[in-house]
Order: structure tokens, then sequence, then C-alpha cells
């Protein structure tokens, strides 16, 4: 039986990663940008909230945006969360409008307790999704846009409890995928540029939790997080493909990312409350020095001055279960929160940045059952500023089962 758990995690987790992968679809013209539009590990429960994590603490939930919290999975439990979304997206430029339509497997992850006081966690969550289509008229032709593609991480990660209040945790991931942004120019013939970003490489990401009692029921936690600046590993190369010649393919530039590509340090930072285990209330700050990240154009493929911002995002949210023993509308939880991004992205000059609310409902499965399924809905606006280019609004809904199994139960034979 044991053998039999162990196989059915290891294909659950291999399977996720071809899914997520090919799943990872946003739905903006700005993720033709760098790595394309960027994840913070949150799960569908957390985006009901706002996106907070931080100082999340739940031995019921799997928090990926802190490890530290994995030690509170209870011994006899296995978790479970996988969750899909679905995604319309409308967008508006100098009266012109456009309607999208994308969504797939957000993320796939599991915890359980390793001894005591120390808790794992395995999975596959997204890093940075890229989708877009669009196009217009030239002189004498046309051109027309496409991009495809996303970065992944598959992560192992532990949390530790060396005393009461304190924990500590690491996730360690292999980060992969490729980003392909196709540029295709139809006049007198027709050609195709493309841009690819393939990444094979490894990350991290510390965090640390410290949780007190104020009084018998309300609790605060204070959690941190911190990823460490880091050259990237794998090649980015350009294309140009002559259509009217049987699709010839010429490789007009290559580079390692190594030396060429880097990922900036990140850290964040939170604060949550929380009463009786039916109330919480938690706030998150986000800071990414993208600023001082290596970032090299491909020559023809690029603008030659791709600048960075450095990243930032505030984010709060509530939590609220009537009753955890009452009827049912009374066991539900009920969440809300919101979020502000000033993005790592510029737009000839122009930062992007962007902004949401969410609510979001966990219903329990079964009567006796601490497996839940999870509702949201979010809406977000994305524009530049100082200047207003192209302005969108998401309305996204999030599906995700949270698994809550007692695995590890061994039933006494008398």
């Amino acid at each position: 039986m044991k053998n039999f758990k162990h196989i059915i995690i290891a294909t659950i987790i291999l399977a996720g990663c071809s899914l997520v992968a090919s799943a990872q679809m946003s739905t903006s013209p700005y993720s033709k940008l760098g790595y394309g539009l960027l994840s913070d590990n949150a799960t569908g429960i957390q985006r009901s909230m706002g996106g907070v994590g931080y100082a999340m603490q739940n031995g019921r939930q799997i928090n990926v945006m802190n490890p530290a919290s994995y030690w509170g999975v209870d011994s006899l439990t296995f978790l479970l969360d996988m969750g899909i979304d679905v995604t319309n997206s409308w967008s508006k430029e100098n009266g012109k409008h456009g309607y999208n339509l994308g969504g797939g497997l957000d993320y796939i992850t599991m915890q359980f307790r390793l001894a005591k006081n120390l808790g794992g966690a395995i999975g596959v969550v997204p890093f940075s999704s890229v989708g877009y289509s669009f196009g217009g008229d030239i002189d004498n032709g046309t051109d027309r846009r496409i991009g495809t593609g996303g970065l992944s991480e598959l992560f192992a990660g532990v949390g530790y409890q060396p005393f009461k209040g304190l924990s500590i945790g690491a996730n360690f991931s292999y980060l992969f995928g490729t980003t392909t942004n196709t540029t295709t120019v139809e006049a007198v013939s027709t050609s195709q540029f493309t841009r690819n970003l393939e990444v094979r490489d490894w990350n991290i990401k510390l965090g640390l939790q410290y949780g007190f009692n104020i009084a018998r029921k309300s609790r605060i936690v204070l959690g941190l997080t911190y990823s460490p600046k880091k050259a990237m590993h794998g090649t980015a190369w350009g294309t140009i493909a002559d259509v009217n010649q049987d699709k010839k393919v010429d490789t007009v530039a290559s580079m390692p990312l190594k030396g060429n590509y880097e990922l900036p340090h990140s850290f964040g930072a939170g604060i949550s409350y929380n009463y009786d285990n039916r109330f919480t209330a938690e706030v998150d700050y986000t800071y990414q020095q993208w600023s001082k990240a290596k970032y090299t154009p491909i020559n023809y493929f690029e603008l030659p001055d791709t600048k960075w911002n450095d990243r930032w995002k505030i984010a709060a949210g509530l939590s609220y279960t009537p009753n955890p023993r009452g009827s049912y509308l009374k066991r539900m939880t009920y969440r809300m929160g919101g979020y502000y991004n000033n993005d790592y992205m510029t737009v000839n000059g122009n930062d992007v940045r962007d902004y949401g609310v969410g609510i979001g409902f966990s219903f329990p499965a079964l009567a006796g059952n601490k497996t839940l399924v999870n509702l949201g809905i979010e809406w977000k606006h994305r524009y530049t500023a100082p200047t207003n280019l192209i302005k969108e609004d998401y309305l996204n809904i999030t599906l995700s089962v949270n698994f809550n199994e007692m695995w590890f139960w061994k039933n006494k034979i008398r």
C-alpha cells in the first residue's frame, strides 16, 4: 500500500509537469516582454485573498509562497491541491477593442509530514507565462505577432519548527520551459522572425515565520521570504524563416543565458492575524530588484534599450468561517482580497501596472471530510503610466480542489 501511494504521487507530479508547462497561457500583449507575466506561486485559495501567503499558517492548506509553513501538517494527513483557471480578457487601445479567452491547469502541489515538527511539499507551479496574438497593417503589407509558452517550477521543499513559535523552510526548484515570440511580415515576400528563450535552471526560496498569541484565541504571525540573485542557465536564439522558400530557417543570433540573463534578489514580508481558526486577515509586501538583473536583448529581435523596473506589490486579504461545526453554510469559508502591482516591465519608458480584487468560497466536500472545493473569482485591470497604452480588463475564475486525506492512518487489527 505504501509503495502504491508513492507511485500515485510520482505519477501525479510527472503528469503535472507536462500539463502545467503546456497549459500555461496568459492573454496579454504585455507578456511579449522579458520572461512574460510573472506568477507569485499563489494557490486558488490565496488568489481569492489578493494573493497573500507570506504569513499564512494552516495545517490544512498548502502554502508554496512561504516554505516555513510546511511543518504544520498533521502527522496522519496527506494534502493534495490542484487548480485550473479560465480567464476572459478585454483590451482597448485608440478606440479599438479586443477579446481573448484562455486558461488551463494552473498548478499541482502536495504536502505531508516527514517527522516531528518537520513537513515536506512537492509540486509544479507556474513561474511565468506568455500568450498573445495581434497584428496590423504596414506599408504594402501586414504585420502579425504571436507569443506562446512560459516557465514552470518543479519544486521540493521542507519546513521545520526548531522551537515553539519559530519555523524555517526552503524550496528547491528546477526551472524549465521555453517562450516563443514570432513576428510574421507579409509584403512582397513573407518572413517570420522568431525569438526563443529556453531555460533549464535551478532556483531556491528561503522562508521564515514567527507566530505568537496575543490572547487565548488570537494569534499574530510574521513571515519573511528571500530568493537570491542568480545567473540563469539555458539558451536564447533568434531565427528568420522565408516562408516563400519552403520555410527555410536561418539562425541569425544565439547566446547562452549564463552571463547575459539573471533572476533578481526577491523579498517578501507579511503579517497575519488569526482568531479562533475562523477569521484570518493578512497584509503582504513583495519587492524584486529587477533593475539590477541582467537581460541582454537579441539583436534585431528586441529593442536594444530594454530596461526593467524594480517590481513591488502590496496585497491584503480576509478569510472567515462562521462555524466549523455548524450547518453547511456556516462550515463554508468566505474570502475576499485585493492587490496593487508595479510590474518589472517597461514599454517605451512607460511602467506596466495592474490591480485587482477577488472573492472566494470553500465548499466542504462531504460531512466529516476535510476535503474542500474552492471557487475564486477575480477582476484585474492592467495599464501603463505615465502614457496609457493598451488597457486590459480580466475576469478570472479559479477552481481548485484541496484533498485532505488520512493516508497515514493505520487501523488496529484485533
